[in-house]
Order: C-alpha cells, then structure tokens, then sequence
C-alpha cells in the first residue's frame, strides 16, 4: 500500500511541474535557447522597432507638414519630377534637387543654396548644372524655373503649385521679383541712386564701399555742386567718380575721415559707418536726429558698436532705418549693395516721402 501512495505522489509531482513550466526565454524561464532568439524573440523584437521607428517618422513628417504648411509634398527619396517649359517648383529648407534633363534656373528668396556637388554657393538668377546636387540650408527659399521642358529629382519639401516669377522691370537679371530686397532696388534704380554693376546685373550681394556709399547720398540729394576747399589726402583727383561727392560730404561734415587725414574710399563700409554717416546727413538735413534706448538696448550685440558710432545706432535702429540682420546689429559686417539700397529706401520713408 505504501508503494501505491508514494507511486501517486511521485506522478502528481511530475505532473505538477510540467504544469507549471514556462515557454523557453519568458521571465519565469531564465534560460533562453537560440531556437528561441532566432524564431520568437527577435522577429518580435524587429517588429517592435519597426513599428517604433514609423511612428516616429510619421509624426516628425506630420510636423513638418504642419511647419510648412499646405501645398508642400514630402519626398522621403529622391523623386523624379517633370517640368514644362516656364513650369517651376518651390523648395525650401532641407531641400535637395538635381536636374536630370532639359535646362532650369534658380530664383533665390532667401537664405543660401548649396551646389554640395562642387562646394561652391548657388547664385539667384544661376543656371542649374545637370547631375549636380543642389541644398538648401536653413531659412532658404528657392524656386527651379524650368527653360525648357525639364527633369528633376527632389527629395524634402517641395511644392509643385510654384509659378516662374513674372519678368522683372528691371534690367538685371540677378535681381528677381520676389526678392526681398527687390523694392529697394526698383527705389534706387528708378531715381538714379544707384547704377548697375554691369548692364545686365546689379550684383546685390557685393559689399559697396566707402566711395560708393557717399557719392549715393550726394545723389539723394541733387548732386549739389561743391567749391574747391580743403579736403582729404586721399581724395585729390577731380576726375574720380565720387571726388565732387566726397568733398561735398566732407565741407557739410557728413563724413570726418581718418585721424590720418584719410577718407579711405575703396574701404568696404562697415554697418556701424553707415549709421554713423546717415546720422550726420540727417542733421545735414535739420531733421530729427533723437532717439530712444529701447530698440537699440534689444539687440544681444549692441556691446560691439564701436563708441563713435553708438548714438548713430541708437537713432538708426529706433528710426527702423536700420532692422538688424537675424536679430542682430553686427555693426562692424559690411554692407551689400542690396542692403544699403533698403537702408536708402528705409530713410526716404522716414524723411523724405510726403
């Protein structure tokens, strides 16, 4: 009887245990077979990840969608677009194309372009090279205007609802309609401030110098006619282009030169000369030259406008003459030829516009 009893023991204990036990690799099994590994766990696991990373993905494009607005596609990969003649597309930030066909230029609203292929900065108005792989970094917009029946390849952003910009009323074929600085240009063309670096291009991007800028405001103001006095001693040649400017700006104390003597008129202007220069031709002018600290105290470098210039800039920035550039003065940068022709623009609509 008792080897009976200890007979069903023994089974219910056997029993007991096969009940109990664990599919191989869950937690109350600790030993994990590769059978397990390679047929449950990490197709799981693969899956999970997947499914992870889509999310993910879907909510940084849903985002960014959302950033751009209605209008904009996303291409995750490069994807082949076609463009008749006079078609374009927009791009914007973060942006890639490359022309695999036909011909297209660049209109460029702002920020930059990068041909990453050579290295080398994308110009408004530039003809696209074909194979070649154009970026654009942050706070870019650019529009590809097709010239003749096109292919490209974009990935990013893009917006296939782009029109080629209306033709210019200008003559240069760097400066473009939707250009931001395309108004002050029009200003300064129109009225005889400023003339073209060529016939064909305006060159906004290059830096104007000392010369240029005076011989700008002697224009703005009827090109007075000057009497001989003394001057600087760099400025001596009557038959130079700005000389009748600078003496003039010279004799009203417009400009003070050098403690050297010099005028230095092939120097780049710098932003904190130029407000400094605006600053006397307005008191030149008997208009307002008072200013506020508020807007000025605003700016994060104000410390690095140098001492001569710090009233000038004072009553530049709280006269919106001058905005700043990306929230900051940077008064010793030097200044396009596009932004002294806003910086124009914004004075005459300060002072002298009825």
């Amino acid at each position: 009887m008792k080897r009976i009893i200890a007979a069903v023991l023994v089974l219910l204990l056997l029993l007991c245990m096969v009940t109990a036990s664990a599919s191989p690799g869950s937690v109350e099994d600790t030993v994990i077979t590769q059978v397990h590994l390679d047929n449950i766990f990490a197709p799981a696991l693969y899956g999970e990840i997947e499914q992870v990373f889509e999310q993910a993905s879907n909510a940084a494009i849903n985002k960014l969608l959302n950033t751009y607005g209605m209008g904009y596609e996303f291409a995750p990969q490069f994807t082949e677009v076609s463009l008749g003649s006079g078609e374009a597309i927009a791009l914007t930030m973060g942006s890639s194309v490359i022309l695999f066909s036909g011909s297209a230029t660049f209109t460029i609203t702002s920020g930059t372009v990068v041909n990453t292929s050579t290295g080398n900065e994308a110009t408004s108005g530039s003809t696209l090279t074909q194979y070649q792989r154009y970026f654009c970094t942050e706070n870019t917009e650019a529009t590809v205007s097709a010239t003749s029946a096109s292919t490209v390849h974009v990935d990013g952003f893009y917006s296939r609802n782009a029109s080629a910009q209306p033709p210019s009323a200008l003559p240069f074929s760097d400066v473009a309609t939707n250009h931001w600085f395309y108004p002050a240009v029009e200003f300064v063309y129109n009225n005889g401030l400023f003339q073209g670096t060529t016939a064909t291009t305006f060159s906004p991007q290059t830096s104007m110098n000392r010369a240029m800028f005076v011989t700008v405001l002697h224009r703005l103001d009827g090109e007075p006619i000057i009497s001989a006095g003394d001057g600087f001693t760099d400025v001596i040649d009557p038959n130079a282009y700005y000389y009748n400017a600078v003496t003039w700006a010279h004799i009203n104390e417009i400009v003070t030169g050098y403690q050297d003597g010099t005028f230095r008129p092939a120097n780049n202007i710098t932003r904190e000369q130029m407000a400094a220069i605006m600053l006397r031709y307005a008191a030149y002018k008997k208009q307002d030259v008072t200013a506020s600290d508020a807007v000025f105290d605003a700016f994060p470098d104000r410390g690095r406008v140098s001492a001569f210039a710090i009233d000038a800039m004072r009553w530049a920035t709280a006269r919106e003459i001058i905005r700043g550039s990306n929230g900051n003065l940077l008064p010793q940068n030097t200044a396009t030829r596009a932004e002294v022709a806003q910086i124009i623009l914004n004075y005459y609509d300060r002072f002298l516009m009825d």
